[in-house]
């Protein structure tokens, strides 16, 4: 029989947030009294791991060695959480007492947590673990069956997945275990059609189902060629909640990067299970309740930082009804996150940032009561109610919105126009997937203009990247001059007015924007009064 190596190593991957190390897992067996240590900063899940590790070899066939075990977690000023780390520990452990080859457990990183049968359980953030180890240069990787699904997103690494201990041992060239379950495995060339579902169901909602809104409507499909931020104001049952829901089918599909860069945020929040073929390629849609908290929403928790709902909605709309009744720390905590678009999270485990690009779109009634405007019951609002109401909406948050639409009720006439209209041959043209064609086109026009530079869409372009690149002429300017001088926009309404003029013009596929895309930007933003 050949000699017990004494020492062996193995690969897992510490997260923080979307961000990772690669640690190696050294484990050593020493002469001396029994035992079992943990160095490397642990925290308190992981270093109940000994114990998990300690009953799965033994319920899978093989001898824990009745010797001191030293398993090292490197590097060691880094911490490291959670149960994810439990199978590395395991084949280190085992590879170093000889019952395993050391070679082929040192070229594999190995994720998932033991069950004391020996059994391999799902863990969080497989996908972004396994990002952060392709880019290490690891080709090779042992995942839990249950996230399987999850792990075969990654394209250019090798995936087994297993459900027992017993099946990586045997892998690794052990002998002594008993009956071995089969391994599923696979390496993959990605497709980028195949396999893929939608994040939500909210592509199953079409705009054609909104009746007599038809100004509101273009206006939406305007705020989705640019990304541009979204504030609704109109009487209970206008149709605020109803557009919301359905500006998702109006945006393109994701593109690789943002597919899965949205993917690895729901992975690591870890409340949602990712299934086969489950890559979010549609834009994902949240809708938080207006009793949720900031740390809900920003993102927190305590020890390990998670995402939190604008995270969640990474790359797709995040919809506050009754913006007015969220707390006001909760709608000032989004000023930030949409400037930068990201949320840093500082706790005691460390510092995690999380992407937060998201189209904001807010709805509120015009006074608590709804009946302000727009309805023929009477209003019961005093002015300092009213204007304490809408006062929770900050003008540093407004000003960060592009559009802001005064919503109306639909008559029974307009409603009538427009179910003749729903019928007619022009139907499909009202429907989201031609007006998602119309999107579509007008964000490859952005794109090919921003060529170059960090910015996809016109949201994300400074006005002054805008007068300075693409100044308009003294005749199509002369517009937004006037409404500065008169007080109905600021300098800051005025770099609005101008990224919402060329997503106009970038929809009728104009070179630049004209005298009628500068007015509607400016009936669009509205007054800054």
């Amino acid at each position: 029989m050949a000699a017990k190596k004494m020492l062996a190593k193995s690969y897992a991957i510490s997260l923080m947030g979307l961000a990772g190390t690669v640690v190696e897992v050294e484990s050593e067996i020493s002469s001396t009294l029994p035992g079992f240590v943990l160095v490397g900063l642990p925290d308190t899940s992981l270093s109940e791991s000994k114990d998990r590790v300690r009953a799965a070899i033994q319920n899978s066939g093989l001898k824990m060695p009745d010797r001191r075990v030293t398993v090292n977690l490197s590097p060691a000023s880094v911490r490291k959480q959670g149960s994810s780390f439990d199978l590395a520990i395991a084949v280190s452990v085992m590879a170093a007492a000889g019952h395993l080859n050391a070679n082929s457990v040192s070229d594999w990183v190995h994720l998932g947590e033991l069950g004391l049968d020996g059994s391999v359980r799902r863990v969080t953030g497989i996908l972004p673990a396994l990002l952060v180890a392709k880019a290490a240069g690891i080709k090779a990787a042992v995942v839990p069956q249950a996230n399987f699904a999850e792990a075969n997103l990654v394209d250019g690494i090798t995936v087994i997945a297993v459900e027992h201990f017993r099946q990586v041992a045997k892998m690794h060239g052990s002998t002594s275990v008993g009956e071995v379950f089969k391994t599923v495995g696979t390496e993959r060339v990605f497709e980028p059609h195949h396999g893929i579902t939608d994040s939500n169901s909210f592509l199953n909602l079409d705009i054609a189902d909104v009746l007599g809104q038809e100004d509101a409507i273009e206006a939406m499909v305007v705020a989705a060629a640019g990304g541009h931020h979204l504030l609704m104001v109109g009487p209970p049952g206008a149709g605020k909640t109803m557009m919301a829901e359905r500006l998702p089918s109006l945006l393109p599909d994701l593109k690789l990067d943002q597919a899965l860069e949205t993917t690895a945020v729901v992975s690591v929040a870890g409340n949602r299970r990712i299934t086969e073929g489950s890559l979010l390629l549609r834009p994902p849609f949240e809708a938080p309740h207006h009793t949720a908290s900031v740390s809900s929403l920003v993102g927190g928790g305590l020890g390990m930082p998670r995402p939190g709902v604008i995270s969640l909605a990474n790359n797709g709309v995040l919809f506050l009804d009754e913006a007015p009744e969220f707390q006001k720390p909760v709608l000032e905590a989004l000023r930030q996150p949409l400037e930068s678009g990201e949320v840093i999270i500082n706790r005691s485990a460390g510092t995690a940032k999380f992407p937060a690009r998201f189209q904001l779109v807010l709805a509120a009634n015009p006074c608590p009561c709804g009946n302000a405007v727009g309805t023929a019951k009477a209003c019961r609002c005093s002015e300092q109610q009213k204007s304490k109401y809408l006062a929770k909406l900050s003008g540093p948050l407004l000003d960060r919105v592009d559009i802001r639409l005064q919503i109306q009720a639909v008559s029974p006439a307009q409603m009538a126009l427009a179910r003749s209209n729903a019928n007619s041959e022009t139907g499909d043209a009202r429907g989201s997937a031609a007006m998602r064609d119309r999107v579509a086109s007008a964000r490859q026009i952005a794109e090919a203009r921003l060529a170059g530079t960090p910015w996809r869409t016109n949201s994300q372009v400074p006005g002054s990247y805008l007068r300075k690149h693409f100044p308009l002429s003294a005749s199509v300017g002369a517009r937004l001059e006037k409404a500065l001088d008169q007080g109905r926009i600021s300098m800051r309404g005025y770099d609005r007015c101008l990224r919402v003029a060329w997503s106009v013009s970038d929809l009728a596929g104009r070179d630049s924007p004209n005298e009628f895309d500068i007015a509607k930007a400016i009936f669009l933003r509205g007054s800054d009064d």
